[in-house]
């Protein structure tokens, strides 16, 4: 399509005049930012002034930033939980909205062991749709020809439950796939999925992942690029395909369902009219995946594959050396920014490495403050978006049209510079985040909880106690598990814990650790079973030892609770002188605890 000259965009020569028009939507944002800011604020304001949350904060009317920072606190989760409870208990007045609360979303953070509730309202849809409507604008100006085939993305719905005020409460994007914005989406030539709905939104992870799976191989020439939310679980799919394989080359053979395990009947529907009997891509099927060399295996399947769309920031970088050598290094981009909270930006340079990875904030989407972030916790003023200083760490901070005021996300994000006058940042971690996997954020006071849970079994009955521990993420092995090193104490060595024992010290951490970690083992199949590593005694100290000769001072040094430096991991595991696994899944209902 010959796009008009007159819509042209800086950003560079849009591939069609819907994308011209999305293109100038990003410059109209981003030149104006803290304009965008200040009017953003005033409709929140504006809209929710009635509300009891700002009444009691006595705005009187005023929608201006001076009086709102002067008034309303800087608040976190744990603030507003009463709140939040009251509207999942069943009460409709206005609390933190003018509009009603359509349902929660769940977070892949938790308070007290359990997802936090994000209320939202419907409104939010169109928001999170229109950020989604960005992406592939600005992936056109990089990647030419991805209206010529399709997308192979492994996309999930989980497990929802209700309050017990009878709202939903499920995760974001379980929200988004579940909704008419998605399910009735026009069509795209951009955003063409091999992946039928009904196969997303299947429930059932082994059948959902079996189908799409299946649909990708009945595809493969037509496929551009492979995709997941996360790094984690495209390496989950990959894994699913080695484990699986023999079975799909059977049903793509025999142009048939025959795997007694997809029972779903819109899955069987839907699939039949797809499936027909191909001896010759079953044959190359078996042929790619029979062999021990994995390498490359996404382009030896998926020639075609131009790039992987998987966020691989944060936690997920983790991942890469794996993406990288499933893939044959095929470029990764990550695309958005976005949380259960709220979405908040884009990326405007999707191809550039993981590590240059720079989110532009669009103002539109929420009032944005950054709180400086420093090691200690001295009076330190919000700054505005558009006063962000490249080079600078900050915490995010939101108000947002569903209600939340001065939020503290949580989110430690590093100024990488600008674009018009809306920052771009790059994410640097979850605050307090020690360990994760997939989805879950296990910190230092839950792991702390795991440790003492399990080490009632050593005290009790053996008369053990745990000296000292440390722990990783080990993402070699697909799913990756948490890993625990312990030195113990062995007070009588005539009654030792046993290997069994050990064993079930590691199922106590589990049924200790939060919802989103025991959903994560239980239903998502996306963490593996934890294990316990016990090292010689003395290992510790060794430890101290070496961080000491590396510069660390001997009246400051405290044994890292999670550790991911190569020298230390080796000098950890050349101590171990045995290792332990759950016996079992920890308990997990889609229900909250309380």
């Amino acid at each position: 399509m010959a796009v008009d000259s007159d819509l042209s965009s800086p950003l560079g020569p849009p591939a069609c005049e819907k994308d011209a028009k999305a293109l100038q939507f990003i410059e109209d944002m981003t030149r104006n930012a803290d304009s965008v800011q200040e009017k953003v604020l005033a409709e929140i304001l504006s809209r929710n002034a009635e509300t009891e949350y700002l009444q009691g904060f006595q705005l009187g009317g005023s929608t201006d930033r001076d009086t709102f920072k002067s008034k309303v606190p800087v608040v976190t989760y744990e603030d507003l939980q009463p709140i939040i409870q009251r509207i999942a208990n069943g009460d409709r007045s206005p609390i933190l909205s003018s509009q009603p609360i359509s349902e929660f979303l769940t977070s892949s953070g938790t308070s007290a062991g359990e997802r936090k509730l994000m209320p939202t309202i419907h409104e939010e849809l169109d928001r999170r749709q229109k950020l989604y409507s960005l992406l592939m604008p600005v992936m056109n100006l990089y990647v030419p020809g991805l209206d010529k085939g399709k997308g192979l993305y492994f996309l999930f719905v989980k497990a929802e439950t209700k309050t017990p005020g009878g709202l939903v409460a499920r995760p974001v994007l379980t929200s988004y796939y579940k909704s008419d914005h998605f399910k009735n989406r026009p069509h795209d030539p951009y955003m063409v999925y091999t992946s039928p709905n009904e196969t997303i939104l299947c429930a059932d992870s082994f059948q959902s992942m079996y189908s799409q799976m299946l649909c990708g191989l009945l595809m493969r020439q037509q496929v551009l690029r492979v995709g997941a939310v996360f790094a984690s679980g495209l390496l989950r799919a990959i894994r699913f395909l080695q484990l699986n394989w023999k079975q799909l080359v059977h049903d793509i053979e025999k142009g048939t369902l025959l795997n007694p395990r997809i029972t779903d009947p819109s899955i069987r529907e839907c699939m039949s009219n797809i499936l027909k009997p191909n001896p010759e891509l079953a044959q190359f099927i078996s042929k790619e995946c029979s062999g021990e060399n994995w390498e490359s295996i996404i382009t030896r399947i998926w020639p075609n594959t131009k790039y992987l769309d998987v966020i691989v920031t944060g936690a997920m970088a983790q991942y890469i050396p794996t993406l990288d050598y499933y893939s044959g290094g095929l470029p990764k981009s990550c695309t958005m920014y976005a949380s259960s909270e709220c979405y908040f930006g884009l990326n405007l340079k999707p191809m550039c490495k993981p590590t240059e990875v720079s989110y532009t904030i669009m103002p539109n989407m929420a009032y944005f403050e950054f709180l400086p972030h420093a090691a200690h916790d001295s009076p330190r003023q919000l700054v505005e978006l558009a006063d962000v200083q490249v080079g600078k760490e900050y915490e995010l901070v939101i108000t947002t049209y569903a209600g939340l005021c001065r939020y503290r996300v949580g989110d430690i994000l590093l100024v990488t510079g600008f674009h018009n006058s809306a920052p771009q940042f790059k994410f640097i971690r979850r605050k307090n985040v020690l360990l994760s996997i997939d989805s879950d954020k296990t910190d230092e006071s839950e792991l702390q909880k795991a440790i003492e849970s399990a080490s009632l079994l050593l005290r009790e009955y053996f008369n053990t106690s745990i000296v000292e521990y440390t722990s990783y993420a080990d993402t070699r092995s697909i799913p990756g598990h948490y890993v625990i090193y312990w030195e113990l104490l062995v007070k009588d060595p005539v009654n030792s814990p046993s290997h069994e024992v050990l064993n079930q010290c590691c199922l106590a951490m589990e049924e200790s650790l939060n919802s989103v970690y025991r959903q994560g083992r239980v239903a998502d199949n996306s963490i593996g079973p934890l294990e316990i590593r016990v090292v010689k005694n003395g290992t510790f100290e060794e430890l101290m030892d070496y961080a000491i000769s590396r510069g660390a001072s001997i009246n400051q040094y405290k044994v890292p609770r999670c550790v991911n430096f190569t020298p230390i991991m080796e000098l950890l595991d050349s101590r171990v002188v045995s290792a332990h696994f759950s016996p079992s899944a920890p308990h997990w209902t889609p229900e909250r605890r309380r």
